[in-house]
């Protein structure tokens, strides 16, 4: 299967793709000075499956025993996590849940354990105050979760010194604004849905009791 073609088609969420000027969440408004960037960021698919792959892989052969998954986001990220939770549970049936980060006191902790793989949107938009805010309340969140030997995998920017002594693992992903960053978190955790399935021997094209489209109420 052409794995650029899988993560392509599936990159999150389609409005955004299709209108320079939408509304994305709670987040705001992508506006016409985004634009430039907006663009900039629309191109580097198949160059993130590229370089994500061989981390993807590693991931998958660590994790691909896991029952289950806990995906944390915060604000416009929270969506993303739901996304790659839910792609996780289709392709490859692992119980997997996104939840709002900065709400994981209400549940989540009670089970997170060293058998537990926490997967947590770590981005940060330098230039914007709200984006920073967000990141260092995330960093307590990944504090708190390796503190009940939670494994923690933290989607972060490229050039994050201070993420890579707080968890035990981190994919990278190039800076991008606050609004658009969630076009490139989705890529991979595409990937590491894509590879744990494959290790788990899943049908990858045609998961069971799924359809691409809805037929039926």
């Amino acid at each position: 299967m052409d794995l650029q073609r899988v993560v392509r088609e599936s990159v999150a969420p389609k409005p955004v793709v299709a209108l320079p000027i939408v509304v994305i969440g709670a987040g705001g408004i992508v506006h016409d000075a985004h634009l430039p960037a907006y663009r900039k960021a629309g191109f580097p698919v198949a160059a993130l499956v590229d370089v994500n792959r061989e981390k993807a892989e590693a991931l998958a052969k660590e994790f691909s025993t896991a029952r289950d998954f806990l995906y944390l986001g915060r604000g416009i990220h929270f969506p993303i996590a739901l996304e790659g939770a839910l792609k996780l549970k289709e392709i490859s049936y692992i119980h997997a849940e996104g939840y709002p980060a900065g709400e994981m006191k209400h549940g989540p902790n009670a089970l997170i354990d060293e058998t537990l793989p926490v997967v947590v949107l770590a981005t940060r938009d330098k230039s914007d105050p709200a984006s920073k805010l967000r990141y260092e309340k995330t960093l307590s969140n990944i504090q708190e979760v390796t503190a009940r030997s939670g494994r923690v995998i933290a989607i972060a920017t490229e050039g994050d010194s201070m993420i890579g002594g707080l968890v035990e693992h981190v994919i990278a992903i190039p800076p991008a604004p606050e609004l658009l960053s969630p076009l490139i978190e989705i890529i991979p955790l595409q990937l590491l849905a894509y590879y744990i399935a494959e290790r788990r021997g899943c049908d990858i094209d045609q998961p069971r009791n799924l359809a691409k489209s809805v037929t039926v109420e």
